[in-house]
């Protein structure tokens, strides 16, 4: 079959590649083609979409005429991408990168003919505004850095230009496609380089390929380098680490939850999302996953982000905000776009932002005691918007709230929820009284002592275990997070409850944990269709394993997650053990937190002392 009889939505999502230069990220398929990309910002509107709908929405092909993929893989400790091909008469390599180069947005792809020959297809099929507009395409000449000329083909659509250097394709008019063949010989290689920028500025030079290959390459392995992991997951670790960085925007320190939207939970169905935005929860979880590996360079960035973020009266806190802190992700439906797997609708923006959710606080002030505990200096500034913080929280300590899993039904009491209510005060305290920081403590303590008589009360069932909300006999799996607050040990008997309640009713037969029960006659996401089980949630059930005694369980789900994301090990949000198929967006900062977390775990219960 070949590429244009195969389009984007028939590939699995676990199967593409990503690459990305920090400000946004491109998804290659395996064969080829550039499926999705938005430009200058993960945010942005794409430029290439034939993920969400077919190739005439837009993609990036170079391939190798009835050529085979042999390997795909990344430089090691980088976000380069090399796809080797053989074809029926040699091999090549095709090398994809998107370059750290300020105040540019390229993507490049080289390809070398390593023996024999090799036939290039390549076909650009460019697309503006979620492929809305069809942009003006010609020819035009650029003045290169030393002083000659080269052909270009340029796009420009309103306010949006893309640029090709390199050996153009001709345009095939009757599709609004730019197509080519190139023969290789062994040793020969062509490269090219696609820019994209604001319509009205100068047309850009093209850049050095192969010196600023190598100083992506090495800016890559610097920051790699420098994690610390190691045991049978240490690629896995690294690899997670690396995606959390490629999915934080340089320039202003936010960390998206994915790099796609509407890719669906549900396929066929309308759990589609828009994930490129920053949410407080993840954004502090990824921080503790990376000072917990030596990776504190980056934080004091999302400290300062999340500082200009929350900025103002602290009782408009949101739970997510866009990369720059923008507040305003009005959600809207793209109808033109068919959807992946014909998933509709496909949404840009998300509701879910203007949501209640009662653990964000909790989650942040974890996060920012984490950064204390590193010895990241704290300032007035930063204490007194945690002050607010709580003062927030304690002005809506008796408002229910949607939960961490931004149910679109009622609200509730989730016991989750209320525990990281407790957790925000508890970490007021210890501010107080281990950083000798000011603070109201007294009245922390006070109203800190009674959330935990209420989820004593009312967040634990007749049979012991903690419940997902009160009054209602069900279990959750953001339960399992309830330990990690330091509320109770991992082997409280109500978590041991907890664990077996969980086994019995959200674990499939291959031990991936689902998030919370759906029923008929009551769902409380208030949305149609089921979801295959939660990466993160999995994760989070081999944290508890191990850190209960239950190691070589641990372990066993451990290589079971890990085997999910072969052979790329990159994870979207959900995997279906039935399929053997990644769903919901991708790569996704959740799942690949809980990697990290997991490993971690098991690390310290077999090596105690390291």
């Amino acid at each position: 079959m070949t590429a244009a009889e195969n389009p984007g939505p028939d590939v699995p999502i676990g199967d593409y590649a990503v690459v990305g230069d920090m400000r946004t990220a491109a998804l290659i398929s395996p064969e080829g083609s550039v499926d999705w990309l938005c430009l200058p910002r993960f945010d942005s509107p794409s430029v290439f979409a034939s993920l969400l709908g077919t190739e005439q929405d837009g993609r990036w092909l170079i391939r190798v005429v009835d050529g085979e993929v042999e390997d795909r893989d990344y430089v090691e400790g980088t976000f380069v991408f090399r796809t080797h091909w053989r074809g029926p008469e040699g091999a090549a390599e095709v090398t994809t990168f998107m370059p750290h180069v300020d105040g540019r947005s390229d993507i490049v792809r080289v390809v070398r003919c390593t023996s024999g020959r090799v036939e290039v297809e390549h076909e650009l099929v460019m697309r503006f505004e979620y492929a809305t507009v069809r942009p003006w395409v010609h020819r035009t000449m650029v003045e290169e850095e030393d002083g000659r000329t080269e052909e270009v083909l340029t796009a420009v659509g309103g306010p949006s230009r893309l640029i090709l250097h390199g050996t153009l394709p001709e345009a095939v008019r009757e599709e609004d496609t730019h197509r080519a063949r190139h023969s290789l010989d062994e040793g020969e290689e062509l490269a090219w380089v696609l820019t994209g920028q604001a319509s009205w500025k100068p047309l850009p030079a093209r850049i050095d390929v192969p010196a600023v290959l190598e100083e992506t390459i090495q800016d890559w392995r610097g920051w790699s380098g420098q994690i610390q992991a190691t045991g049978p997951w240490a690629r896995q670790v690294t690899r997670s680490l690396t995606v959390l960085r490629a999915l934080t925007h340089t320039d202003t320190g936010g960390i998206v939850a994915a790099a796609t939207t509407s890719l669906p939970e549900d396929p066929g169905g309308e759990r589609n999302w828009d994930y490129r935005f920053t949410w407080l929860r993840d954004s502090a979880l990824t921080l503790q996953a990376m000072i917990m590996h030596g990776l504190d360079g980056g934080a004091q960035a999302w400290k300062d982000w999340l500082l200009r973020a929350i900025a103002g009266h602290a009782n408009q806190l949101r739970i997510m905000y866009g990369l720059a802190g923008e507040r305003d992700l009005l959600e809207r439906e793209l109808d033109h776009l068919q959807g992946y797997a014909d998933s509709r609708p496909v949404r840009i923006g998300n509701g879910a932002a203007s949501q209640y959710q009662a653990d964000v606080i909790g989650e942040v002030m974890l996060a920012l005691a984490d950064l204390r505990d590193a010895g990241i200096a704290e300032d007035g500034y930063s204490w007194g918007i945690q002050k607010m913080m709580l003062a927030t929280q304690a002005e809506r300590l008796d408002e229910p709230d949607h939960g961490i899993w931004e149910m679109r039904g009622d609200k509730h009491f989730f016991t989750h929820g209320r525990v990281m209510v407790w957790a925000a005060f508890d970490q007021g305290i210890r501010a107080v009284e281990e950083h000798g920081l000011r603070g109201d403590v007294e009245h922390w303590r006070e109203l800190r002592d009674r959330v935990r008589r209420e989820i004593e009360e009312q967040g634990v069932g007749p049979d012991g275990a903690f419940r997902q909300t009160y009054g209602a006999d069900e279990v959750d799996a953001s339960l399992l997070q309830i330990p990690h607050t330091g509320f109770c040990g991992y082997d409280d008997p109500r978590m041991l409850a907890t664990v077996e309640r969980l086994e019995r009713e959200l674990v499939d037969d291959e031990g991936f944990l689902h998030r919370y029960r759906m029923t008929e006659s009551d769902n409380m996401d208030g949305l149609a269709g089921g979801e295959a089980p939660f990466l993160i949630c999995t994760f989070w059930l081999v944290e508890q394993y191990a850190r209960s005694g239950r190691i070589e369980d641990a372990e066993r789900l451990m290589h079971a997650c890990v085997d999910a994301g072969a052979p790329l090990d990159l994870l979207a949000e959900e995997y279906d053990p039935a399929s053997r198929r990644m769903l919901g967006n991708y790569p996704q900062a959740f799942s690949h937190l809980g990697l990290v977390r997991a490993a971690d775990a098991i690390a310290d219960v077999r090596e105690p002392s390291a």
